[in-house]
């Protein structure tokens, strides 16, 4: 088991991973693409399961009424005029095959970051990891915004490339770019390797 590191899968939800979801931004609409992806974490979840390293979901749901919420951009002002990720509802529910099991810690927040107004931090250094997987859906909005935030508080940082979503191949693979001066860019199968190396 590598002691010190941990996933951290962000949004595997319904509302931004199913077809029938409210999201549309998060997840190629290509089911091929959308099924690959999925499959990817689920194999990434089970590698880390068989070698101990933790898994932290982070689930994105506001109250239903939004109250608390700043809609202060575009992405946010969006998820209210759908009605959508409001506590409570199937689409803040995990998408079928990526639940967490029982002994699996669970996140709850409301923005792009992980960490922000969340019990992350906290959880991360209670088991005292101090390398993160991340993973999850959308590349461009919680994935990235995650790593941004991990790295600036000194974290090392890698990316499960085929195991994240955004809307396009080209956003996915922009966020890619943006984040390989920071975290590092691998495949859910060399993720796997250093765990069982």
């Amino acid at each position: 088991m590598k002691q010190d590191i941990a996933i951290v899968a962000n949004h595997y939800q319904n509302e931004n991973c199913h077809p029938d979801g409210k999201i549309k931004v998060g997840i190629a609409a290509d089911s091929a693409w959308r099924q690959k992806r999925l499959d990817n974490a689920k194999r990434l979840f089970a590698g880390a399961r068989r070698a101990g390293v933790p898994i932290i979901h982070i689930r994105l749901a506001v109250p239903p009424d939004y109250r608390g919420v700043p809609a202060n951009t575009a992405l946010i002002r969006e998820w209210v005029e759908l009605g959508s990720w409001q506590e409570g509802t199937w689409g803040v529910e995990f998408i079928d095959g990526l639940e967490p099991r029982r002994d699996e810690i669970v996140i709850t927040h409301t923005r792009n970051s992980a960490f922000y107004n969340s019990t992350l931090e906290e959880a991360l250094f209670s088991l005292g990891i101090r390398r993160l997987v991340c993973c999850g859906v959308s590349t461009a909005y919680t994935v990235e915004g995650t790593v941004r935030h991990a790295t600036d508080i000194g974290y090392e940082v890698a990316v499960a490339s085929d195991a994240c979503s955004t809307a396009t191949h080209q956003q996915h693979e922009n966020a890619l770019a943006a984040m390989r001066p920071l975290a590092d860019i691998m495949t859910v199968d060399e993720i796997i390797a250093t765990f069982e190396g």
